[in-house]
């Protein structure tokens, strides 16, 4: 292997540091990549690979990028997951020997991206860090580097409610131990799709106290949160004077949604596409701010389980919805809000610039209007919201003095400083501008006094001032009035003692004019560093004032009511889906009533598909969420229960990550709520069993209905197409049918979407199937196949094993049919001998093995039998 060279030989030490990270190596105006890293970039960035001769004879791979437009490429790699260690000059080169220091100033990972252009206006980008204990529990941390938000929670029911809580938050990197278990970091990979990274070394920083007030020495929760600040101050490589104080979430002050749930419900995004249009947070995100929108997604994760607290917001929503004029105001002023919670974030990091210190000036000014407006409602909620929106106000004045109106981004090149703002600085600039206007003087004088009117005065970096003249006017230079200095192809250069005297004044004032601006922003900038505190106070109260208009303006946009909260009941009168009726056309959607109560505390729905049963089930969870959260709801009235957690199996899909089939993930599930749930829960399980043979799936649906009902009284709603279960409505007193209505027309099923008391008549499939567009002959033969089916005693015996071991030896004579019903007839003891020998010969048929017709004509044979 040949020697390397000492460049090579300093890149070669830090990239073994950061072996996790692409290397971007500044060398002048590019950031290099080499072996491994080059080969890699160059296909992530589509970019081209290049070789560098290290005196070998292959040469080392490398690519690079401009390093003006490197964020562009930084981002498409953190986007995929990668990342990227910036590594910069950290010694003047001039006063180098030997090449040039060079460290890594910041390690950029997905979780801890800071520039505006690689994060979304209006969502959160959380890094989390997991910590696991001797005891079973878990903690995790979550903090947004771009905000300074830091939240923790301890988890002690076990690995899959860490997996649930994760999953229901948007992380894009875990920080964990490497001495977590291979699998469960595995599970964190490939079930939650984000980076993982290792921290292990965890030491709390006594700088950082302050910010750990609410932990109350919890040695496990500071055990957590020392990791994570370990890790980012890594990574940032700088103070990191915005973080919050760290919010410990009691998990059970909030209502609780699994990922199952959170995934079925498409709160936040859709199933299919992932999203945010179809969502509830589609229809609800009337904010204005993104860091209103940001909190609303929040609160549709997290929905309160406070009376208290939610009754606060509604109170707050009703103002709003009320005083719509006033309202009107309220948002005009927040659309010249910017993200003031960012702003805070940008300038303690460092990287904030004057047009971000403009954008804070506006929002400031923007305050003043905003509280005026909420006094106008004359309510103490609105009042106290009014009152909350502090911040220093000399803040403004000093933005208002310092920053012109239109900056430039670089704050490295000057015009940043207003005039007026600091004597030295006008000095220079006067200097400055006077020298210039000396110079456009001199270059009237020279071309009157030589008469060459294509004279020109210009200036470059490398000559300065220089007087520029055409050879053809050569001759007309009076001799020895200028002293040459470069000759051009089509003319000369010339200077003077005098041009070049007043190009140092000039040149001079210049350069100190924007070393002093430079100086001046900064400043200022740690001037605002200083009251951060209060600006992301500031910040959290314009949201929540924006999340609270919002409700307000799309309940009066949607015709949304304000919700009760009562025990042990549920009514809403004329419910709507939240989002199924804003993508029908208006008036469309058929809105149905609810009641759920201690003495009914199941519904049973059977019906056609394509009726609208998934969407009742759904509309009553968004409907508990949004009032939970604090919005109006989609009714003409609403009496709601505070649930405690909502579990969902709707709809099916094979889980290919974790290698589950759709049974198994349908079964799985269920068997979460049914683990999980109380009293005060709501569980929504639709087509329970489908996915494997009728008797498997008609037992284990009865017996999962049958279980809540026994043993967990939970609000349920089971929507079913095995019509038998009705039969339970008899024997569940808690449980009560329902179904939605359809009415058959000349063989084409019309569904109405009417809910109504009773178990369905059946369920139209072969009519869905004719409106799915299914060949004729192919609905034809099905429907003769059906009445085949269905004529003779066919149709009421084919369900009749699905346990008959034990109902045969139990209650042989009386057990035959599982479900029992008015069209039933009891087998008594009375029954002849040539009766039991059906049964025998009942009980010996291997149905799995037969296929309908078989099945159909040996109880056709046994029928005979039993009649002669």
């Amino acid at each position: 292997m040949a020697k390397q060279t000492p460049m090579m030989e300093q890149y070669s030490k830090i990239k073994a540091q950061h072996q996790d990270a692409f290397l971007f190596y500044r060398l002048g105006d590019f950031y290099e990549l080499f072996y491994d890293d080059a080969v890699m970039a160059a296909r992530e960035l589509e970019i081209t690979l290049t070789k560098r001769n290290n005196g070998s004879s292959e040469g080392i791979p490398m690519c690079g990028v401009p390093y003006h437009s490197a964020e562009n490429y930084i981002k498409i790699l953190i986007d995929k997951g990668y990342k990227v260690a910036i590594c910069e000059q950290v010694e003047d080169p001039k006063t180098a020997k030997g090449v040039v220091k060079r460290e890594v100033i910041q390690l950029i990972t997905p979780g801890t991206v800071m520039e505006s252009s690689m994060l979304k206006e209006g969502e959160n980008n959380y890094l989390a860090s997991l910590s696991h204990f001797t005891d079973g529990s878990f903690a995790v941390v979550y903090n947004d580097l771009s905000t300074g938000e830091t939240r923790i929670a301890l988890i002690t029911d076990g690995w899959d409610a860490v997996i649930h809580e994760l999953y229901s938050q948007p992380i894009k990197e875990i920080v964990v131990s490497s001495n977590l278990p291979e699998q469960l970091q595995t599970q964190l990979k490939d079930r939650l799709n984000v980076t993982l990274s290792y921290q292990d070394e965890v030491n709390f920083n006594a700088e950082y106290r302050n910010l750990s007030e609410n932990i109350n020495n919890d040695e496990r929760l500071m055990k957590a949160f020392s990791r994570l600040l370990n890790y980012i101050q890594f990574t940032q490589k700088r103070s990191l004077d915005h973080l919050q104080k760290a919010e410990v979430i009691e998990l059970k002050d909030y209502l609780s949604l699994d990922m199952y749930s959170k995934r079925n419900l498409e709160l936040t995004e859709t199933i299919i596409k992932k999203g945010k249009h179809g969502s509830l947070l589609w229809v609800l995100d009337q904010t204005v701010t993104a860091m209103g929108s940001r909190l609303l997604k929040k609160w549709l994760e997290r929905p309160l389980l406070s009376k208290t607290r939610i009754e606060k917001r509604l109170d707050i929503v009703e103002s709003f919805y009320h005083g719509f004029m006033e309202r009107d105001t309220v948002r005009e002023a927040l659309k010249s809000v910017y993200d003031i919670e960012r702003l805070a974030g940008r300038i303690a990091f460092g990287n904030v610039n004057a047009r971000d210190l403009m954008q804070l000036k506006k929002s400031l000014e923007k305050i003043p209007e905003l509280k005026a407006a909420l006094y106008q409602f004359s309510k103490q909620e609105m009042t106290e919201l009014a009152d909350a929106l502090v911040y220093p106000e000399f803040l403004l004045d000093k933005l208002e003095a310092a920053i012109v109106e239109e900056p430039p981004i670089s704050i490295k090149e000057g015009s940043i400083i207003n005039d007026g703002y600091h004597e030295q600085l006008d000095k220079y600039r006067d200097a400055s501008r006077n020298g210039k206007q000396w110079i456009a003087e001199l270059e009237r004088k020279e071309k009157e006094e030589t008469g060459i009117k294509s004279l020109k005065i210009r200036f470059n970096r490398v000559f300065g001032y220089y007087i520029e003249i055409t050879k053809s006017n050569l001759h007309l230079i009076p001799e020895g009035r200028y002293e040459r200095k470069q000759t051009l192809a089509n003319a000369e250069r010339f200077i003077t003692p005098e041009l070049k005297e007043k190009e140092q004044l000039i040149l001079e004032a210049e350069e100190k004019s924007v070393d002093l601006e430079y100086q001046l922003f900064i400043e200022i900038r740690e001037l605002m560093k200083e009251h951060i505190p209060e600006l992301q106070h500031l910040a959290e109260v314009v949201s929540t004032i924006d999340v609270l208009q919002a409700f307000a303006t799309v309940s009066e946009t949607n015709n949304y009511k304000r919700p009760s909260f009562v025990d042990n009941k549920l009514h809403i009168k004329n419910g709507r889906h939240p989002v199924v009726e804003k993508v029908m056309k208006d008036g469309a959607f058929v809105p149905n009533d609810i009641s759920l109560n201690e003495e009914k505390h199941i519904l049973l729905i059977t019906g056609p598909n394509m009726s609208g049963k998934s969407t009742y089930m759904r509309q009553l969870a968004l409907t508990a969420i949004m009032g939970q959260i604090g919005c109006f709801v989609p009714c003409e009235e609403a009496e709601l229960f505070i649930f405690d957690q909502i579990f969902t199996r709707i709809g099916a899909a094979d889980d290919l990550v974790s290698g589950q089939s759709t049974f198994m993930v349908e079964m799985l599930e269920a068997n979460h709520a049914i683990s999980h749930a109380t009293d005060r829960s709501l569980i929504l399980l639709d087509e329970i069993g489908r996915g494997t043979s009728t008797y498997d799936g008609m037992a284990l649906a009865q017996a999962i209905v049958e279980y809540i009902h026994d043993h967990i009284q939970a609000k349920t709603l089971f929507s079913t197409h095995y019509h038998e279960l009705t039969a339970l409505e008899e024997s569940l007193s808690h449980l009560k049918n329902i179904h939605v209505r359809a009415e058959e027309d000349n063989g084409n099923v019309v569904f109405l979407h009417q809910i109504k008391e009773g178990a369905a008549d059946k369920s139209y499939g072969i009519q869905v199937a004719k409106l799915a567009s299914l060949p004729a002959p192919l609905i034809d033969r099905a429907s003769t196949i059906l009445k085949e089916l269905e004529g003779g005693e066919a149709g009421k015996m084919q369900h009749q094993n699905v346990h008959e071991e034990h109902s045969i030896k139990e209650e042989q004579n009386s057990q035959l049919s599982f479900f029992i019903d008015s069209s039933s007839e009891a087998i008594t003891e009375k029954q002849s001998k040539g009766e039991h020998k059906v049964i025998s010969e009942l009980k010996n048929l291997d149905l799995f093995d037969m296929t309908p017709l078989d099945a159909m004509n040996a109880l056709h044979k046994l029928q005979k039998s039993v009649r002669k």
